[in-house]
């Protein structure tokens, strides 16, 4: 299991400058409106069918009533909740990530992708799926703001091997 330290990675050095404290501290205080929600459909996703479609699911139902701040601070939370706790039991959550993923025009701010960069980046390997959100969230930036992530850590995410099944 892979951990991330929390504020420790949004001001460590390395590829991008460390954000403010205020900019970091208000999307901890975005992230944790959204945090019991969100916790709670993660987990009753646990227990449901993993097949039903996404829109069927909590989370979808969470994600589904949300303006775009709140989606991108579920998002947001989902993804630093994966990144610290990441292992075969994120499933869920990397499920959410993907959904979140998928939907255009959300708002991001280049803050936020650098943020998610950041924590991405302190996650290592072992966390296949680190780059899915903040790739996407970048995708959608203006090109000015694109310009502002020019030393973007390109890392070839490998994948992950899979205990051996055979017996």
């Amino acid at each position: 299991m892979t951990s991330v330290a929390g504020w420790a990675a949004a001001s460590t050095p390395g590829a991008f400058p460390p954000l403010p404290r205020a900019v970091a501290q208000s999307f901890y205080r975005r992230m944790r409106a959204v945090a019991p929600a969100a916790v709670g459909a993660i987990e009753r996703d646990r227990t449901g069918d993993p097949e039903r479609s996404f829109p069927d699911t909590a989370c979808g139902r969470l994600a589904g009533s949300l303006d775009d701040a709140g989606l991108r601070a579920l998002g947001m939370w989902t993804h630093h909740w994966c990144m610290r706790f990441y292992d075969d039991d994120t499933t869920v959550g990397r499920r959410l990530i993907r959904e979140v993923a998928a939907r255009p025009g959300l708002g991001w701010t280049a803050d936020e992708v650098r943020w998610m960069l950041r924590e991405s980046a302190s996650a290592g390997p072992a966390a296949a799926d680190r780059f899915t959100l903040p790739r996407a969230a970048a995708a959608q930036l203006s090109p000015a703001d694109r310009r502002t992530l020019a030393h973007w850590p390109e890392f070839e995410v490998p994948r992950q091997r899979r205990p051996d099944q055979s017996g």
